[in-house]
Order: structure tokens, then C-alpha cells, then sequence
């Protein structure tokens, strides 16, 4: 029995797992012949193999995915190279041709000076037309023959040399050499133009130098209904002196000021129109893909003149006030196609009264879920704006008006929100600049310019690299940095203006720069400033509207700022280079007045203008 091959042996499989240990406890019978080291089979099940298949199918379909991905942007890389390629080739034919062009006038030229001047014939060999056609063949079969290399600096070397005995220097072909390297990425060590530099002179002085209204000649350009005055449309960019921009950025305290006369002013770029193709040579490669701003929307429900809009921090919405003593809320995605042009019209989806006059202030909450608005009756209305999906024809909701304060005696001019502390600023004709906050049951937390030292303030704006400061501007010229803890000035930023002309120290608009510590002010004498706030020196001047600059707005990352005036247009300026980039005539004028109010949006493509002429635009 202990014999037999399937006896105690196999027992004992079913009874414990088969470990090499165990084939030496049976108790003194012959062993099972088998192999100690042998392991069990993994049980395969279906759902098991269903799984892994399942799990492998993923992977390859993920791995064939990304895959996809590459060879599609390698493509796309080849296509564009090849593209890249194609037009050098086609450039480098076209130059080809035009050198054996000049070669055989210059040969016929050579011919005739010297038949003139000998009476003789030159003997130049035998002169024949250019031929084309082998050329095209060639570059049809072929686009890079195989001495691609030897043939371009070949190409090259006759160039020059054709271009020195014609009379030409190096300049073409290193204007060709800058394209290439601004199409490449490279930035290129030198800019196209440059101004002298000027120092600052009165503003007086720039109007009698530089009188050139009554000498410009018109070339095609749009009037704007100034009583002549006229831009000139194919004007060159005008950048700023040098050096001017590295003393922005760095805020130096000993950097004199410079300003444009009106005659540069009239060669500033007019980008509203894209040209097909130029040769402009970029100084840097964020201006070879600058956006240009085109209008998209026209909100035209106010009655009378819209004097500020505010949008909302994260919807395609914006607020706006105006002289027909309303506020209205406005949705970007409910357009109506407008008659006989490109651009929506925009209808109101609420409108908000509790002010007895014109409206002339608004400030909007980090939030976007209240602002407020400020009049000529002295009072500051506090919203709470509703959704931007309500109906037009609901009932009236008189939550919607969360609170009015009085604190002041005449029109407010200028509101101001900080959502850090939350925090409202505003400023009145009665001479005071107040700061309030809306949850306490006394908003009012303090007064400044209480005896009118500096004035009747126009405008305000909080620090914005400070926000324990604030920066209020005043009819005389004076732009004051306040402390608002202590309620006391911290400086006073002083500019150089000119009293004899009426009005001309009067500031419309004052705003902060969002990172840097540097102030920016809209003059009534056509000028923008810019202060240190530290040293408190104007670090820049420049005149740059035809008429008085009513309104500022910087866009949120700090590189861009637009103004706007009423000469009827918004201008768009690189704060670094500090140059005008796009102008876009924009509102009619009413009164003599044009735009009163200009805004980006915090966290989307849309700026917007705000005029006399009852409309308020946005572009995109």
C-alpha cells in the first residue's frame, strides 16, 4: 500500500500545500516521485481576462493617443518649415531676378554714358534680356538645388558687389538680415528710428513751436470733426527716447523729463486698418503678434451722454452710468445683429434709479456682486447688482438698492474700490475726499483735504503697490499720496505746468499702476504724466492727444495703458517702450466733449469706451 504510486503521497497533496518540507514527514514510506521545487499554476478566470485585456486596450489606445499628438505637431512643425522654407526660396528667385535686371541696366547704361562721351560703342560682349523661364522650370522640379550653400554666398557676394557699384551700401541687405531674425524669434540689437532727445519745456512753448495744424497737409486720412485737425494716417511709429523707458521701469529720482511736441504727436501710428504685408522691424517679438483691438459691441440704450462703465471681474458683463440719471447692466452675450455693419448692438438687461441728477461716478467690488455710483445730487448709491440672465420685464426688486449715503455736499466726481480691505474711496466738488466702508453701520472712516489745501480733488485711485495709500488728483495741478491710517499726506507729487494757459494745471484723471510705483495723470492740457512715488519727480511727460485727455485705465498685467480724449479717439500705449501701438477713433463729439470714460476688463479680451454722444463701445 505504501508502495503504490497514488497512495499516501497523493493523500497528502490534498491535505497540506506542497512545500519542500513536507516530502520529508511521511512517516518512513517510499516518497511520491515529484519535483520539490515546483510551484501552482495561476487560476485563470474569464473576468479576469477580460480585465487585463481591457486594462492593456487602455494603455494603447492612451499610448496611440499621445502618440497622435506628437506626429500631428510634428506635422504641423514640417508644414510650417517647409512653408518657411518655400517662401525664402521664392524671396531669394525674386531678388535673383531683379539683380539680373539691374545688371542688364547698368550694362545699357554703361553703353550709352560711354557712347556719349567717346562716341564709340563699349564693347561688353554679346547683351541680351534676361531669361526667366529656365528658372521656373528649375525651381518647379527643384526648390533647393544640391549647392544650396555655395549658390546663396555666391548669390550673396554678386549682390554686394552689384550694390556698390549701383551706389547702395549694406543697408538692404541688413534691413533682409533684421526680417529674418525678428521672423526667427531674435531680437534685434537696434530699433527702426529714434527721436532726440527733448528736454521739458512748457506747454506753451510746445504750442507755438510746434504749429503744425495750420501746415499739415491731409493724405487721405478721416476727419474727426475737430474743425480741420487731421492724423495722418501712414505715419511711422514714434518711439520714445531711449533711455526713457529703462527710467520708468526703474523709477530713478534724478531722470529729467521729456516731452513729445504736437508735431511728433502728428506721426503717430494710425493702426486701425491691417496692412496686407510691411517690412517694419520690430524691436522685440511681442510686437510681432500684438493684438489689435477692433469694435464688436455698440450699447446704445442711454439717452444722454455715458460718463463711466465698470466690468464685471469675471462675466462678459459691464455697468455703466450716464447723465440721464440711470446705471445700467449690461450682457455680452446678448447681442442683436446691428443694421448695415459688423458690430452687435447690446440691449440693457437692468436698469438701476435712485439718482435724482446725472450720474457721473462708478466703482465695481472685486467681486462683482455689488457697485457703486456716485452723482450730482452729493449722494453714493450702493447696488447689488442682479444676475446677468434676468429677465428685462420682471418686477421690481428693491433689494437691488442696498444703501445711499449723504455724507457729502455736491456732485461726486470720482469713486475708487479696493477689494483688500474693502475699502471705498471718493472725491466731491465740495473740496473733500472721504474713505468709507460699506459693512459698518457708519460707513464713513475719515476725511481728507477738509480746509481744500490743495484744492477741489477730480480723482481718485488707491496705491497699487501700497494699499495703506491712496493717490487723489486736484484742479491745481497738485497730486497728493495719502497715508489712510493716519489720514495725513505722505507726498506730494508736483509737475511743472504753465499758468498762463487757462486751465491747463487742471487734472481729469489720475490711476496707479498695479505693480510698479509709479502714478499716471490725464491733463486738460493734452498731456499724460508720470510720477515716482517715491521721489515724487515727474518721470515723464508727453503730450498725447489733440485734445484734453479725459480718462486712463492700465490693464491688469501692468504692460499696456489707454487714454482717451475729446479729440474723439483711444489710444493704446506700451508702457514700456512707451509708444502709441493702435488708435481707434472711436465717438462723435456733443458739446465739444467726446469720450469721458475708458476700461479693460479684469480677466477677459473686451476694453470699452464711454462718450458723450450717449454710447458706450466695446471692442475685442
Amino acid at each position: 500500500m505504501d508502495e503504490h504510486p497514488g497512495g499516501g503521497g497523493g493523500v497528502g497533496s490534498q491535505r497540506q500545500p506542497p512545500q519542500s518540507g513536507s516530502n520529508n514527514g511521511g512517516g518512513g514510506g517510499v516518497m511520491v516521485p515529484h519535483q520539490p521545487d515546483e510551484m501552482p499554476r495561476q487560476q485563470y478566470t474569464i473576468p479576469g481576462i477580460l480585465h487585463y485585456i481591457q486594462h492593456e486596450w487602455a494603455r494603447f489606445e492612451m499610448e496611440r493617443a499621445h502618440w497622435e499628438v506628437e506626429r500631428a505637431e510634428l506635422q504641423a512643425r514640417i508644414a510650417f518649415l517647409q512653408g518657411e522654407r518655400k517662401g525664402q526660396e521664392n524671396l531669394k528667385n525674386d531678388l535673383v531676378r531683379r539683380i539680373k535686371m539691374l545688371e542688364y541696366a547698368l550694362k545699357q547704361e554703361r553703353a550709352k554714358y560711354h557712347k556719349l562721351k567717346y562716341g564709340t560703342e563699349l564693347n561688353q560682349g554679346e547683351m541680351k534680356m534676361p531669361s526667366f523661364e529656365s528658372d521656373t522650370k528649375e525651381s518647379e522640379v527643384s526648390v533647393v538645388p544640391a549647392n544650396s550653400q555655395l549658390t546663396w554666398k555666391q548669390g550673396r557676394q554678386l549682390l554686394r558687389q552689384y550694390l556698390q557699384e549701383v551706389g547702395y551700401t549694406d543697408t538692404i541687405l541688413d534691413v533682409r538680415t533684421q526680417r529674418v531674425r525678428s521672423l526667427l524669434g531674435l531680437s534685434g540689437s537696434e530699433q527702426n528710428g529714434s527721436v532726440e532727445n527733448k528736454n521739458l519745456q512748457s506747454p506753451g512753448d510746445v504750442l507755438e513751436t510746434f504749429n503744425f495744424l495750420e501746415n499739415a497737409e491731409d493724405s487721405g486720412e478721416r476727419g474727426l470733426g475737430l474743425g480741420g485737425r487731421r492724423r495722418h494716417g501712414g505715419a511711422e511709429p514714434l518711439p520714445f527716447p531711449p533711455g526713457a523707458g529703462t527710467s520708468f521701469l526703474l523709477g530713478g529720482d534724478d531722470v529729467m523729463e521729456s516731452v513729445l511736441g504736437l508735431g511728433d504727436l502728428a506721426d503717430l501710428t494710425v493702426t486701425n486698418d491691417e496692412t496686407d504685408y510691411s517690412y517694419d522691424l520690430p524691436s522685440n517679438k511681442e510686437s510681432s503678434f500684438r493684438k489689435t483691438w477692433n469694435p464688436k459691441y455698440t450699447l446704445r440704450s442711454h439717452f444722454d451722454g455715458v460718463r463711466a462703465l465698470a466690468f464685471h471681474p469675471v462675466e462678459p458683463c459691464l455697468v455703466t452710468v450716464s447723465e440721464d440719471h440711470t446705471l445700467k447692466l449690461w450682457n455680452l452675450t446678448k447681442t442683436v445683429p446691428a443694421k448695415k455693419s459688423a458690430s452687435f448692438d447690446v440691449e440693457p438687461v437692468y436698469t438701476f434709479r435712485a439718482h435724482v441728477g446725472p450720474v457721473l461716478s462708478l466703482a465695481m467690488t472685486s467681486s462683482g456682486e455689488q457697485c457703486f455710483s456716485g452723482g450730482i445730487d452729493s449722494t453714493i448709491q450702493w447696488w447689488n447688482i442682479p444676475s446677468s440672465n434676468v429677465d428685462p420685464y420682471d418686477t421690481y426688486e428693491p433689494s437691488v438698492l442696498a444703501g445711499s449715503w449723504l455724507d457729502h455736499t455736491d456732485a461726486v466726481w470720482g469713486l475708487a474700490y479696493s477689494g483688500i480691505k474693502n475699502r471705498l474711496l471718493s472725491c466731491s466738488a465740495d473740496g473733500t475726499v472721504k474713505l468709507w466702508n460699506p459693512t459698518e453701520k457708519n460707513p464713513c472712516i475719515s476725511t481728507f483735504n477738509t480746509n481744500k489745501e490743495h484744492g477741489v480733488p477730480t480723482s481718485v485711485d488707491f496705491n497699487g503697490c501700497d494699499p495703506a495709500h491712496m493717490v487723489a488728483s486736484f484742479n491745481t495741478g497738485d497730486v497728493v499720496v495719502y497715508d489712510l491710517e493716519t489720514s495725513q499726506s505722505a507726498l506730494v507729487l508736483k509737475g511743472q505746468g504753465d499758468g498762463t494757459l487757462p486751465g491747463s494745471n487742471h487734472i481729469n484723471k489720475v490711476v496707479s499702476h498695479p505693480t510698479l510705483p509709479v502714478t499716471i495723470t490725464a491733463h486738460e492740457d493734452r498731456q499724460i504724466k508720470f510720477y515716482d512715488n517715491k521721489s515724487g519727480k515727474v518721470i515723464h511727460a508727453m503730450v498725447a492727444h489733440l485734445d484734453a485727455v479725459t480718462s486712463l485705465a492700465v490693464d491688469p498685467n501692468g504692460i499696456y495703458l489707454m487714454s482717451g480724449s475729446h479729440d474723439c479717439s483711444l489710444r493704446l500705449w506700451n508702457l514700456d517702450s512707451k509708444t502709441c501701438v493702435q488708435e481707434i477713433t472711436a465717438h462723435r463729439k456733443k458739446s465739444e466733449e467726446a469720450i469721458y470714460d475708458v476700461a479693460f476688463h479684469p480677466s477677459k479680451a473686451y476694453i470699452a469706451s464711454a462718450g458723450a454722444d450717449a454710447l458706450a463701445r466695446v471692442y475685442v
